[in-house]
């Protein structure tokens, strides 16, 4: 699924965490965390600070993936993964994250630049999704080649693919070819 999809924005903040997700393009080859100069521009495109060594864009990375296999599980309404649950740890200990109490209520606050900071605003968004249920309709298409971050709209929190019109008529028209003996005539 590219960029271009008709795909609908998570709300708010979650948004972010989305995009962050779909900074790999499965259908269309990219990976917009591949290298420094497609970061920076990913970054740019955000409004963020677009500085990164090759380590924290490695681990950003790999932050990536377990988000997405949290965002698979979301389907079956499992609990987070482990490995998930580590890198969100790790992610928060490179924004030295830490919770500060408020008449209102609790936030999450983080400190750092640069890629450190976009960490930080993952993990205080992520917190926050978890808290008020928002998480759990963030999820990854199930289709093996897309697999792109998608905002659950559905009433009934079943969305499987992330447009039914693309991802959700291919995985349709496979099982009737399937179960029709493989021949379209």
């Amino acid at each position: 699924m590219s960029t271009s999809s008709p795909v609908t924005p998570a709300p708010g903040e979650l948004e972010f965490v989305r995009a962050f997700v779909n900074t790999l393009d499965i259908e269309a080859g990219t990976d917009q965390l591949q290298d420094l100069a497609s970061w920076r521009t990913w970054a740019d495109k955000h409004n963020i600070d677009g500085h990164a060594s090759r380590e924290e864009l490695q681990f950003a990375r790999r932050l990536r993936e377990s988000l997405r296999d949290g965002m698979l599980a979301n389907h079956d309404r499992l609990p987070l993964p482990g490995a998930t649950v580590d890198a969100l740890n790790e992610a928060a200990d490179r924004a030295n994250a830490g919770v500060r109490f408020a008449p209102d209520g609790a936030r999450v606050l983080t400190s750092g630049t640069g890629m450190n900071a976009v960490l930080g605003r993952l993990v205080s968004v992520l917190s926050a999704a978890m808290n008020d249920g928002t998480w759990t309709r963030l999820k990854a298409c199930a289709a093996d080649d897309c697999r792109w971050a998608f905002y659950d709209s559905s009433r009934s929190r079943t969305g499987q693919w992330c447009s039914m019109s693309i991802c959700g008529n291919r995985a349709k028209q496979a099982r009737w070819r399937q179960q029709s003996g493989g021949s379209a005539g």
